[in-house]
């Protein structure tokens, strides 16, 4: 049987140790799907339900595997839903390879049905590599350098191949002029530490330091046992940007949680007090919520050149693989022997963990939303893997969920779209079958796109030797977090017909498909249905109806918030008066704890 352009692209796939793609099939991929027919679907196409929710896949298994993911969608509209999901990749730098087929080459250009510039659609979301195959022989270099590209650059990249090209039979380059050959696939990555000279210049600032803050993001993941012993030479505090949430554990006394608006009262104290700033592996973009400009003195570690010196102005930038680079900085450290600073940090974290418990248990009508984060931290696998999805659900993931042990988390960081959270926990059950996976998800972005991909876990839950896949629902009718921007950045009132959402029986749905359904509505409920659900042998949905007026208040709102959420409430809010008793409960479970 003659190979086509579309076996040789599966064959290129396994030599690449691709074992799934997340996509949907279309006629601008036939060539392609007849081909996994033929390869007795290795690697295994994945049918999600949409191919926005196969980008968001391939995203979820990028970041909780380590590995490239992979997605493909067809020609003209397939690609064009793919872009929110490659968005999310490129801003949140995850390597994913998209595979898109296009209109046949002998139509191109004659405004045929489907036909789009897939060239200058993709140009900019997958820039560090577009490319389109036009000839077989084109076809191993330009997967091989999508690959590598998404790997190197943290990045997506994007291979158009036109339909009837991948019906052609396959033809290798051959050794002629204009002709480009590629390596056998396959690619080791260097590690990076900066001169001998820089990582002193850095040492002196840290060492001078009296109060040291430590910044970590995601590019700190693989030196959490470095970061752990600069914490302990300097006395210094730990404060995780959200992408780097699950670096370190919350069970260590000095690291203060999350930073920014969604962000901890230590970490906010922590950032306005220092007198030194250590910042691995982190973008964080909110400037605002570091130290003032010129009170800190700074050190930068990352690994990328051009992320260096965006977001505080650092006095030593130390290009290098964060792991790496610590491990060389730390025999250049002096330990502070005055741990005041230390101290100070460990008591405002474990008051502040105080208050999250009191805030907690706050009474609601039906259920405190920040209860459900509560009880799940109380009882959460040491080897769970949680997604989050956009909204006010955020908050509580955020400042709430207490990551310990080999807990893993994520959501959509920097590009913060609906809808990532229910496709990241698809992703994460195919990177790690073996682990159970909790989605905290609105019920804004379940209707949006989580509720039809409910199908998708309940086809594929049979692979997974570990079947629990937990997706909570935070059900209140609202589109919560929208609705407080609008209070207390605009001072508007809620705007019922942009805001309200249709009531849904999510648990009903799930019931339909044979998942667990949990429908919880009063408060002594929701501890039991975790315990179901965590113990469950298949996916479940655990649907909280919960109170839309407990406020997400910043641990540090300014009082220009304030006056906002005032007028809001002035200006005739439907829920006014029960925002503000809501509210005025929860602050007082932060400032008067007892």
């Amino acid at each position: 049987m003659t190979e086509t352009v579309g076996d040789y692209l599966l064959q290129r796939l396994r030599d690449w140790h691709v074992d799934q793609v997340f996509g949907y099939p279309g006629d601008g991929i036939n060539g392609i799907v007849a081909a996994f027919g033929k390869a007795e679907n290795r690697p295994r196409f994945v049918q999600s339900r949409h191919e926005e929710m196969s980008a968001m896949q391939a995203v979820g298994y990028a970041k909780f595997s380590g590995k490239p993911g992979v997605c493909m969608a067809t020609s003209g509209p397939g690609a064009i839903h793919l872009l929110n999901g490659l968005y999310d990749a490129k801003l949140d730098h995850v390597p994913v390879v998209a595979i898109v087929g296009q209109t046949a080459r002998t139509a191109r250009g004659g405004s045929y049905q489907q036909e789009v510039d897939l060239q200058a659609l993709l140009k900019d979301v997958a820039s560090e590599y577009s490319v389109e195959v036009t000839v077989a022989e084109q076809l191993p270099n330009a997967l091989d350098r999508a690959m590598r590209a998404a790997i190197t650059r943290s990045a997506p990249t994007a291979v158009i191949i036109p339909n009837d090209l991948q019906e052609q039979p396959y033809v290798p380059p051959k050794h002629e002029f204009k002709h480009v050959p590629s390596s056998k696939p396959g690619l080791s990555m260097p590690t990076l530490t900066p001169p001998a000279g820089e990582l002193q210049r850095a040492a002196e600032v840290l060492n001078s330091g009296e109060k040291v803050a430590i910044l970590i993001g995601q590019g700190a993941r693989g030196a959490t046992a470095e970061i752990r012993q600069v914490a302990e030479m300097t006395g210094g505090g730990v404060a995780k940007a959200l992408l780097g949430k699950d670096v370190l554990g919350d069970d260590l006394p000095y690291v203060t949680g999350s930073i920014g608006l969604l962000g901890t009262r230590p970490s906010y104290e922590m950032m306005r007090d220092c007198d030194t700033l250590l910042i691995v592996g982190s973008n964080f973009p909110y400037s605002q919520f570091l130290p003032e400009y010129g009170k800190a003195r700074a050190v930068q570690i990352d690994v990328d050149g051009t992320r260096i010196g965006m977001r505080y102005p650092t006095e030593v930038n130390l290009v290098g693989d964060s792991h790496t680079t610590l491990r060389a900085l730390l025999p250049m450290l002096r330990r502070n022997e005055n741990r005041a600073w230390r101290e100070k940090i460990e008591n405002n974290v474990r008051d502040w963990w105080k208050t999250m418990e009191q805030q907690a248990m706050v009474d609601a009508d039906p259920i405190n939303p920040i209860r459900i984060v509560h009880e799940l931290s109380t009882r959460a696998p040491d080897n769970l893997i949680v997604t989050a999805d956009s909204g006010s659900s955020t908050n509580w993931y955020a400042r709430n969920l207490k990551m310990s042990g080999q807990m893993r988390g994520s959501l959509s960081g920097t590009l913060a779209t609906m809808g990532a959270g229910v496709p990241y926990a698809i992703g994460a059950k195919f990177a790690h079958p073996d682990r159970p996976v909790v989605a905290l998800v609105g019920d804004g972005a379940m209707q949006m796109n989580g509720l039809a991909e409910l199908i998708t876990i309940a086809r594929y839950q049979d692979l997974w030797p570990d079947r629990r896949c937990v997706i909570c629902v935070f059900h209140n009718n609202d589109l919560n977090q929208v609705t407080w921007e609008l209070r207390a950045m605009g001072g508007a009132p809620k705007f019922e017909e942009s805001q309200t959402l249709p009531d849904v029986n999510y648990a009903a749905f799930a019931a339909s498909l044979g998942l667990v359904a949990l429908n919880v509505d009063k408060l002594e409920d929701l501890g039991p249905a975790w315990d179901q659900a965590l113990a469950a042998d298949r996916p479940s949905v655990i649907d909280v109806r919960c109170d839309a007026e407990i406020p997400p208040i910043p641990p540090h709102a300014t009082a220009d918030q304030i006056k906002s959420v005032t007028e809001a409430i002035l200006k005739g809010d439907p829920q006014g008066a029960k925002m503000a008793y809501e509210g005025l409960k929860t602050k007082l479970a932060e400032l008067l704890p007892k």
